[in-house]
């Protein structure tokens, strides 16, 4: 047993750092760096939209926009920041709460982000049951055909 210089016991040294409980959650989820381009472009449309409308300014719309435009190897932006947009309107009419978009620069994904990017690899994949049983999970029963639809066409794009 070991004292700390205050003289109460110290917690037992372990061969591995002990996280705090944020940090632990945030390890486990998967960061920016491993998607594909692909992804990683529609992610920030994801957050410029959803910035869009937690601030209700035009500017983040069009940060959307140029930010697809400049984006290599997107045949049809205009459409991409569309399909993006309508799978988050889908998504927010179907919660009860808001979703948790991090700001376009940040590396980390918030919960909300992992699952769209995880319904957006899957689409991509082509597995319609899987999709099927994931976007259950994320939207339940009320909006799953719309999503699938959405998730599809984005995946597409």
């Amino acid at each position: 047993m070991m004292l700390d210089a205050c003289g109460s016991v110290a917690a037992p040294e372990t061969s591995q750092p002990r996280l705090c409980p944020l940090q632990a959650a945030l390890s486990t989820r998967p960061n920016v760096e491993s998607y594909d381009e692909f992804c990683r472009v529609v992610l920030s449309l994801f957050r410029f939209i959803g910035a869009a409308y937690a601030t209700g300014t035009s500017d983040c719309w069009e940060a959307a926009y140029r930010f697809a435009d400049e984006a290599p190897d997107i045949a049809d932006s205009p459409l991409l920041v569309a399909r993006a947009a309508a799978l988050v309107r889908i998504l927010r009419s179907g919660r009860p709460c808001e979703l948790c978009f991090m700001p376009p620069s940040c590396r980390r994904l918030s919960k909300d982000e992992a699952e769209l990017m995880r319904l957006l690899a899957v689409a991509r994949s082509k597995q319609p049951g899987e999709l099927a049983s994931i976007v259950c999970q994320f939207v339940g029963n009320e909006n799953e055909i719309a999503t699938i639809r959405a998730v599809n066409a984005l995946a597409l794009c």
